[in-house]
């Protein structure tokens, strides 16, 4: 029977249950919800019979939590982002100025590799000197190595290997959706993007973009700044212009340009204040000075230099 439904600002301040009062001494031992965490009830009874009266502000309390950890967390790129020689972090697109490296999945940056190559090193790997694979069926070898060795980088890797259908295979977008998810499960924030993009547009799985969100939001939080500047992306495209800015803000502040770029737009459309278009510049400018070496800037032009994939 229930006895006496408790305020749940009173149910917060106190060790008791919120559908029917039970004080949770004496061996009572009372579980949070799960959800908002501002009540608790002494089982499973009590949480059913008062869910209708706590739903709403449930629901609230959840989304501001929520909100809490997407806005709070990701704000530093993800290890894998950092090349593992100088451990500063690559500069934007990471394609465009590292190399992963199969042996041993690090992505080393080109002024690490160009480095490599004036000490004469020029037939191993910058990180691991395991000898550079010759060909596509070596390097594919080398990648499944460290797949069976659970490296979430290789599994990521893999699925881009047969999403472009590159190194020998054979283009097959939902055995690249398989082994990303892989890699996600192993904590690989790039594979978390890529599936949000595969969920968004429908490439290798039935598209959902609700759950493609939920992707990006997992990646962000890791430091994807991509995965952040496509949350801001829906968030504009749903007119929630403070939520976007606020996306844009913390991808535009790891060096990621489009963000900027978009935050240049909201201000010209009203969208966000001039205070936030200085910050998310700053925190840009600050980002490429972080990515910069003269290593990097003299393999941008060094006629020995050339990147084997």
């Amino acid at each position: 029977m229930v006895k006496n439904c408790v305020p749940a600002s009173a149910a917060a301040a106190a060790d008791v249950c919120a559908n029917c009062g039970q004080d949770g001494g004496d061996g009572v031992k009372l579980k949070n919800c799960t959800a908002c965490l501002l009540v608790k009830y002494c089982g499973v009874d009590c949480q059913k019979a008062h869910r209708k009266k706590h739903k709403k502000l449930c629901k609230k309390r959840a989304a501001e939590l929520k909100d809490k950890r997407l806005y709070g967390q990701g704000h530093e790129r993800p290890e894998e982002e950092f090349c593992p020689i100088c451990t500063l972090p690559v500069q934007m697109p990471t394609g465009m100025h590292s190399c992963v490296k199969p042996c041993c999945m690090k992505r080393v940056c080109d002024g690490c590799a160009l480095a490599t190559i004036k000490r004469g090193i020029n037939d191993r790997c910058p990180f691991c000197r395991a000898p550079r694979h010759e060909g596509k069926a070596e390097a594919l070898a080398m990648v499944q190595i460290r797949v069976d060795k659970k490296d979430p980088e290789a599994f990521k890797f893999l699925g881009d290997q047969y999403h472009h259908g590159e190194l020998g295979l054979e283009k097959d977008a939902s055995r690249a959706v398989e082994l990303w998810t892989k890699a996600a499960e192993l904590g690989s924030a790039d594979a978390y993007n890529e599936l949000g993009v595969g969920y968004d547009k429908g490439e290798g799985v039935e598209q959902d973009v609700e759950r493609g969100v939920r992707f990006f939001e997992k990646a962000a939080m890791l430091g994807h700044s991509m995965a952040r500047h496509n949350l801001g992306g829906h968030e504009y495209i749903r007119g929630n212009y403070d939520r976007a800015v606020r996306h844009f803000l913390i991808s535009a502040k790891m060096g990621y340009a489009p963000s900027l770029e978009l935050i240049k737009n909201l201000f010209k459309e009203g969208h966000a204040t001039k205070s936030q278009y200085a910050e998310a510049l700053k925190g840009y400018r600050d980002a490429l000075d972080e990515m910069k070496s003269s290593e990097r800037e003299e393999a941008k032009t060094h006629p020995l230099f050339n990147r084997v994939r």
